[in-house]
């Protein structure tokens, strides 16, 4: 039996209180899907667990056509999947999100917490970064916005400092002519995570491409972008060629792990299928979605 305090801060400046009396000993938990699991596992020893639930103003979101969209820290798998304003915006945004595990997991698990995990094997990173999401880092002496592509540095590893709070995550407006999708290929059930997944954001002008942003998730210890590849499709057509092309780059560039979902070879040939794949598919939808 793990013995450990319970703390429910009710405000912003009472989380960091609670932060700074208990030190590196105290984990922050918002969903609770992770840490429950650790615990579990007995690889979590903390000695207090601050809940973030009952802090107001995390679980909004709000949709500005100048700035974006801002998702608080609080704010759920299955809100993100349902929002009318993700699903206007970003209907790649929901469908993310709405292919991680199962229903239970979606309303329990935050975007936040997601993010701060760092697993290398979830999905929602990798359409973060290709969309140029940023996070909000607030301590009591400040704050700073940081790239998703930046925040996460390795397995379970971010440059969230002793004393940061991850508060909200900013999603800019997507290039004009702007379009996406997220694909994902698992090896075993409809509810594991993936062995490699793909997010592409693709913006188009006259026919040809003025935008393309191609990140890969669960192959590696962080998301894996290419920008030597992305270039390839700057103001070309996005042709069958062309995507096999830029798929071939990204296999090439990429050195996948081996896992429990499949071998690093696998990998390697799943990225040239699912980049070629899901490149044309973001082709063929509508620039208005």
């Amino acid at each position: 039996m793990i013995d450990f305090d319970w703390i429910e801060p009710t405000t912003i400046p009472d989380t960091f209180k609670a932060m700074a009396d208990y030190g590196e000993d105290a984990r922050l938990i918002a969903g609770g899907t992770w840490v429950t699991l650790v615990l579990k596992q007995g690889l979590l020893m903390p000695s207090a667990l601050i809940s973030l639930r009952r802090v107001p103003g995390l679980d909004q979101i709000a949709y500005d056509p100048a700035d974006g969209l801002t998702v608080g820290a609080l704010v759920t798998h299955r809100m993100m999947e349902t929002h009318p304003l993700v699903r206007q915006y970003y209907p790649m945004l929901a469908e993310t999100f709405g292919v991680v595990a199962n229903v239970r997991i979606r309303n329990q698990a935050t975007v936040g917490g997601c993010l701060c995990d760092a697993d290398y094997a979830s999905d929602p990173p990798a359409t973060l970064t290709a969309l140029g999401a940023s996070v909000r880092l607030q301590s009591a002496t400040g704050e700073r916005r940081v790239l998703v592509h930046d925040f996460i540095t390795g397995h379970y590893e971010t440059i969230i400092k002793p004393g940061e709070l991850l508060t909200a995550i900013h999603i800019p407006a997507l290039p004009t002519g702007g379009r996406g999708i997220y694909g994902k290929y698992r090896t075993r059930s409809h509810e594991d995570r993936p062995c490699v997944g793909v997010a592409v954001v693709l913006a188009t002008a006259d026919g040809a491409c003025s935008h393309l942003s191609v990140v890969i998730g669960a192959v590696a210890s962080r998301p894996q972008r290419v920008p030597a590849a992305e270039r390839l499709a700057l103001g070309k057509p996005i042709t069958e060629a062309l995507a096999r092309q830029i798929a071939d780059a990204y296999a090439d560039a990429i050195d996948p792990l081996d896992d429990l979902r499949g071998s690093g070879w696998y990998r390697r040939q799943m990225i040239r299928v699912l980049v070629r794949r899901a490149t044309l598919q973001a082709r063929d939808r509508s620039a208005t979605q």
